[in-house]
């Protein structure tokens, strides 16, 4: 079985808002601020938070990502759910029909999104450069295995493919945690 290794992301909870929404949050006219760029060209965290406000609980200190979308979407952790009281499903980003809605407060304003709540879907990004030489399609799903006393088999893994994009597979903090992982580790994925 051929196999390749990748560097692992970890993502902590985060929501990615369109202008308008920015603007309601933070007032008309704002612009986010660039705090750090991330692993993925063009994506940055944002200087500013948000509170999220579910039907059972808050979160403060919601970190905002850039740069604008075209739909705000919030993407949170299966730990993260319990506390705000929803059942979002597990996607991929930017797949948000049926997804639940959450209230979300800023510094200027408060907004209430009817959906976009979503425990993102692990996935693997990379160019179509990589795809070819890994001999990989968009929306195919892989496997990855974690070395290490709390390794195991992250299955399912979504594979992204866009000129854009820089090789990083991406899991969230319940996942980072349960396996042990470090951002930057290096992963074996396994091509079936």
């Amino acid at each position: 079985m051929e196999t390749f290794k990748v560097p692992v992301g970890i993502s902590n909870r985060h929501i990615h808002l369109s202008q308008e929404h920015i603007e309601a949050l933070f007032g008309v006219g704002y612009s986010l601020t660039k705090m750090k760029d991330l692993s993925q060209p063009g994506q940055y965290a944002c200087e500013e938070t948000v509170t999220l406000i579910g039907p059972k609980g808050k979160i403060s200190g919601v970190r905002v990502l850039g740069p604008a979308r075209k739909a705000s979407q919030v993407e949170l952790t299966g730990t993260d759910t319990f506390k705000v009281g929803l059942k979002p499903p597990v996607r991929d980003s930017g797949k948000l029909e049926g997804s639940p809605g959450i209230d979300v407060e800023g510094p200027k304003g408060r907004i209430h999104m009817d959906q976009g709540v979503i425990i993102a879907a692990r996935h693997l990004h990379m160019t179509p450069e990589d795809a070819k030489k890994y001999s990989l399609k968009d929306g195919q799903h892989i496997r990855a295995i974690v070395q290490g006393p709390r390794g195991g088999v992250l299955d399912q893994v979504l594979v992204r493919v866009n000129p854009e994009y820089a090789l990083d597979l991406h899991v969230d903090t319940d996942e980072g945690n349960a396996f042990g992982l470090a951002n930057g580790q290096q992963l074996e994925v396994y091509l079936n």
